[in-house]
């Protein structure tokens, strides 16, 4: 009879030492490794199953360096960022020809990926700068041709315009694309104009930290926002570029295929079904509009991710179990491939009947890889795929690593996927009767329905609070209730309806999706209806939420229990201490202002740039309230309290105050905001905090804080930096 060291003595040292220690159950005398010991395997095990998913790291790396970019107060030289990103790539590339390990090629990998993300950034911008309007101190007559309907705004309808002239700009200062407010029914796509309106560069953002509707803008091309003071009329311009008349073309075929669709639906339901196909927001009522928000179910009115997935999977099912009922064809064609293809044709096509908006390109993108891996015989729903797709979205549009849509829309995909990884496999039981069957895959599909509403409602929440500062609470019911209809009802039906309509066959098809656009309005207001439906939570400092996004992307991307270190991370939004809540703040143009008072942001000027105060009340996590009749002194061009009742007075009149106004305005209160620029200061003003036209000008929007040592201020402009798109002017145009 052999021991067990004989028999170990041909396997070599280690081997024979790993029998002698190894524990065994049947001798507790055996000594079990040490703790340090097999916390060090654990390690060892959790690096060893990301040996496939370290290379998922590279977009993150990118969309990194894209951050830092827009994230620079100056804006730093192009060709510095290239050479730097080509010697980070060669020297990552020669390491790993060289055969080092992945310890070393893998930061330099991750060091390359975030100095290409800074370079792809700067000649992004390089290539999109245009010219922006100025700030025009008079009316002016803009002509040109009617790119699109754009959504409405509080002042009335809103299009796209191909300027031709602007009366006062030289050719080089004409804007490529303008924004302008309409009075009466917007006129169609294709359309060549003459407008009597006040011209302005984009609007800077309403606070500061706040979203930056100027950089959007920027690179979106709209050089600028035009407020039409009469009717538009016709007039006679040159023929348009090629290029634009295709897009006119396209665009006025898509603004008809709304407008049938809503004459077959009625203006309510049918604004809703046009928003989803085409686009335009045109007939949303706001009660609807607000009652989408507050539910939670807002992300259906926009085309995103959702849509092109419901189209894309819905053509792709539909022409495989078409290929799969016809025997002949099933055994010469390969279906799935068929199907795909099909579905990158539908997926392109929906693209352009939405108008291909950013969100729309990017989840088109998405759909394409995925369909792209079926053709390769390669897995379409995997992390590898979602980390391609990001990829080729960040070096087409890199700024959309800074817009909310990006982040929420990825998040929440890379938590699907992950929680897809993660769910175990059901063993299908053999002979259940099927009552039994029924119920089992109902609760199953139940159950997954109600996990996949929450991990992607809590991967979005942190953009969600960080960017909108509201919190639909019942959100998840709403979605539960919603998406069965959605998606096996509504969006094939739109898709079917979109199609035969312009051959006048869609109206039976339009009919059942607008039974589901109704259903959808009638949970979406119930459910805004409940107590406590909507939470407004203020910001978080501006960094924390790339700590979050972090947080999140580890929780998704990493393999193993160690992925759980990254949740309180990516909770860092809604655990991170608030600043200070600031004293007061005064619009960009030092036309309105608002001051905080137990928890309520009293506003002076109600309906006077109400979408920026309600910006910054919410970021602050204040409810807007107006201000009291009683306490006040109101004239044309200016406001003021009477007897402290108030801390901010305000003249918004083009022209400077006298030196007795300006006297009553400082006696009445301690921030004196004036609209026009102040020569000379009575001496009621010496002990005051005066902020003047020049101040504004330069700074935008300002939030004050009261201290001790007096008043400490941060302007728009201490955030936003000296950029190409934070051009300051007055947006409003506001006499």
């Amino acid at each position: 009879m052999t021991t067990g060291v004989e028999g170990a003595a041909g396997m070599g040292e280690g081997s024979g030492r790993a029998a002698l220690i190894a524990p065994d159950p049947l001798n507790p005398s055996v000594a079990r490794p040490g703790f340090s010991r097999r916390v060090a395997a654990w390690l060892r095990a959790e690096a060893v199953a990301q040996s496939l998913r370290w290379r998922l790291w590279a977009p993150v790396a990118f969309g990194g360096g894209a951050a830092v970019y827009f994230a620079l107060k100056t804006e730093p030289p192009l060709w510095p960022l290239i050479a730097t990103a080509a010697v980070a790539a060669g020297v990552w590339l020669a390491v790993r020809r060289l055969g080092a390990g992945r310890a070393v090629t893998l930061p330099l990998m991750l060091l390359a990926c975030l100095a290409l993300g800074l370079a792809v950034a700067k000649v992004r911008t390089e290539r999109v700068t245009a010219p922006i309007a100025p700030a025009m101190a008079e009316p002016t007559v803009v002509e040109g041709w009617v790119l699109d309907v754009d959504s409405p705004g509080d002042r009335g309808h809103r299009v796209v315009l191909a300027p031709v002239r602007i009366r006062g700009l030289t050719p080089e200062e004409t804007p490529i694309r303008l924004r302008a407010t309409v009075r009466g029914e917007p006129p169609r796509p294709g359309e060549a104009i003459r407008l009597f309106a006040i011209l302005n560069p984009p609007p800077p953002p309403a606070s500061p930290g706040a979203y930056d509707f100027g950089r959007n803008a920027f690179f979106l091309g709209m050089g600028g926002t035009a407020f039409g003071l009469g009717e538009t009329r016709a007039v006679a311009l040159p023929e348009p570029p090629e290029g634009l008349k295709r897009t006119m073309a396209i665009n006025a075929a898509r603004f008809a295929l709304a407008e049938r669709i809503v004459a077959r639906l009625g203006e309510r339901t049918g604004g809703i079904a046009a928003a989803m196909v085409t686009g335009h927001e045109t007939w949303i009522a706001r009660e609807d509009l607000d009652a989408m928000r507050d539910s939670g179910l807002a992300h259906i009115l926009s085309i995103s991710g959702l849509h092109m997935a419901i189209v894309g999977g819905f053509v792709f099912f539909g022409v495989r179990l078409g290929v799969a009922a016809w025997p002949w064809l099933a055994l010469r064609v390969n279906g799935k491939k068929i199907a795909a293809i099909v579905g990158l044709i539908a997926v392109g096509s929906y693209l352009v009947v939405s108008g291909a908006p950013p969100p729309a390109q990017r989840a088109a993108i998405t759909a394409s890889v995925a369909f792209a891996a079926v053709l390769l015989d390669r897995p379409a729903i995997t992390m590898h795929a979602l980390a391609v797709a990001a990829m080729i979205v960040l070096l087409i549009q890199p700024e959309a690593i800074v817009t909310p849509g990006f982040q929420m829309s990825f998040a929440a995909t890379a938590a699907l996927v992950a929680l897809a990884e993660s769910w175990p496999r059901r063993v299908r039981d053999m002979g259940v009767p099927w009552p039994i069957a029924v119920i089992q895959t109902g609760g199953h599909w139940i159950l997954a329905a109600v996990t996949a509403s929450f991990v992607a409602g809590a991967a979005t929440g942190p953009f969600a609070v960080q960017h909108f500062n509201r919190m639909a609470m019942y959100g998840l019911v709403a979605n539960l209730g919603t998406s069965p209809i959605a998606d096996f009802l509504m969006m094939p039906a739109l898709a079917l309806g979109a199609v035969l309509e312009p051959l006048g066959l869609g109206g039976p098809f339009l009919w059942v999706a607008g039974k589901g656009v109704d259903a959808m309005l009638a949970i979406g207001h119930w459910t805004a209806g409940l107590p406590g439906a909507v939470r407004t939570v203020s910001s978080a400092p501006d960094y924390v939420l790339a700590i979050a996004f972090l947080g999140v992307l580890f929780v998704c991307l990493w393999k193993g229990r160690l992925r759980w270190l990254g949740l309180p991370f990516a909770c860092a939004v809604l655990l991170w201490p608030r600043m200070e809540t600031p004293t007061m703040w005064i619009g960009d143009a030092g036309t309105n202002a608002a001051w905080s008072e137990g928890g309520r942001a009293v506003v002076v000027r109600p309906g006077v740039r109400a979408f920026a105060a309600d910006l910054w009340s919410r970021r602050r996590g204040l409810e807007l309230t107006p201000r009291a009749a009683e306490g006040w002194v109101c004239q044309r061009t200016a406001c003021a309290p009477t007897d402290g009742a108030a801390p901010v007075a305000l003249w918004w009149g083009r022209r400077e105050p006298d030196a007795v106004q300006l006297d009553d305005l400082c006696r009445a209160a301690e921030v004196v905001s004036v609209r026009a620029v102040v020569n000379a200061l009575p001496p009621a003003c010496a002990e005051r905090l005066v902020l003047d036209g020049v101040d504004f000008a330069r700074g935008g929007a300002v939030e004050l804080w009261r201290g001790e040592d007096g008043w400490r201020a941060l302007w728009t402009s201490d955030v936003r930096g000296d950029r190409p798109w934070s051009r300051i002017g007055d947006p409003d145009g506001e006499g």
